[in-house]
């Protein structure tokens, strides 16, 4: 049986990125087995319900004031609007409804609606994920109360590279929201993006960084940079064709994160559009288990609905059934 263990160091997390490739796939198969079913992927589908105009410089995102990328700012979707767009989703055959709103953090005005839109999302007997930016520990409790699933918060990179990327809030300032997120009962998503210019001692420290918290995140993103043009990351990689990530060690990123994690569900999110089938098989027998479906990310492109299911038959792979298999804080703290 995997122990799951709070207590790995940057040296053993080296050591796996180090295995050969077969080997650390090998393993990190066998963990995924342990505590999910190989063969069964989670389907979800993002909406911005708020889109444009943060305040942050993220250097990645295209939503940031800072970038020059085109992306008109918007105010909050109508509720309506929003559960319009679930119902969809559940009927194209999502099962998690994830929604992100460009804001720094959310202004206590808005909570109402969000409130209500989580709830709406709950009753259509669909996962919910929200991503707001920073909570205060009211705004968390009112999500927890509304019966929010997950709520996103990204760390994006190793604590060391964060700044380089990001400067208007620390790491700290992410860890405190996931803390916050934890204590009102709420599970935890968060991961990061791998090919933004970082080490791979970065993405060891991008790994340690969640597979070291008090309670690993339930949830952990796998993105690969979309490289925006108008955005800082964009336009510095655009034209550097070999800082695209390496497909084989965008793979051991996920094998790492499912042997560290083993309970987590580890998600693969932006970038597929760019990767072959061929790489994403690699990524599922390496641990994940769960793709956005549809041709649209929250401002970048996606593969699309059409396109996922052929490839899903082709690899034998189907739909999450019932409830996720594993629901670390919850089962741990027998909250449900």
């Amino acid at each position: 049986m995997t122990e799951i263990r709070n207590d790995w160091t940057r040296e053993e997390i080296a050591a796996l990125y180090n295995l050969p490739f077969t080997e650390l796939l090998f393993q990190a198969a066998s963990v995924h087995r342990e505590f999910h079913k190989a063969d069964e992927v989670q389907l979800c589908t993002l909406l911005s319900i708020k889109t444009g105009g943060c305040p942050e410089d993220c250097g990645y995102c295209s939503q940031s004031i800072k970038a020059d990328s085109g992306v008109e700012a918007t105010k909050l979707m109508d509720v309506r609007a929003v559960l319009q767009s679930a119902a969809q989703a559940k009927d194209n055959g999502s099962q998690r409804f994830c929604m992100g709103a460009a804001w720094r953090n959310p202004k206590d005005r808005d909570m109402p609606a969000i409130v209500e839109i989580v709830a709406g999302v709950r009753a259509m007997g669909m996962e919910t994920c929200m991503t707001l930016g920073m909570l205060s520990p009211k705004q968390a409790d009112m999500l927890a109360a509304a019966g929010l699933d997950y709520y996103n918060h990204n760390i994006d990179s190793s604590p060391e590279y964060y700044e380089k990327a990001i400067s208007t809030r620390k790491m700290q300032d992410r860890l405190d929201t996931l803390s916050e997120v934890r204590r009102a009962g709420i599970n935890v998503c968060s991961g990061g993006i791998i090919g933004m210019g970082e080490t791979r001692e970065d993405r060891v420290g991008f790994v340690h960084t969640l597979a070291t918290l008090p309670s690993h995140p339930e949830s952990v993103p796998v993105n690969a940079l979309v490289p925006i043009k108008g955005t800082v990351l964009g336009d510095m990689l655009a034209d550097t064709p070999m800082a695209k990530i390496d497909d084989i060690e965008f793979v051991r990123t996920v094998a790492v994160s499912r042997i560290t994690m083993p309970m987590s569900m580890v998600r693969l999110s932006a970038g597929r559009e760019a990767m072959s089938e061929a790489t994403q098989a690699l990524c599922f027998m390496a641990g994940a288990n769960s793709i956005f479906t549809g041709d649209k990310l929250l401002t970048a492109p996606n593969a699309g609905d059409d396109s996922d299911a052929a490839m899903m038959a082709k690899l034998g792979l189907k739909p999450l059934q019932g409830e996720e298999p594993m629901r670390a804080c919850k089962i741990l703290e027998g909250v449900e």
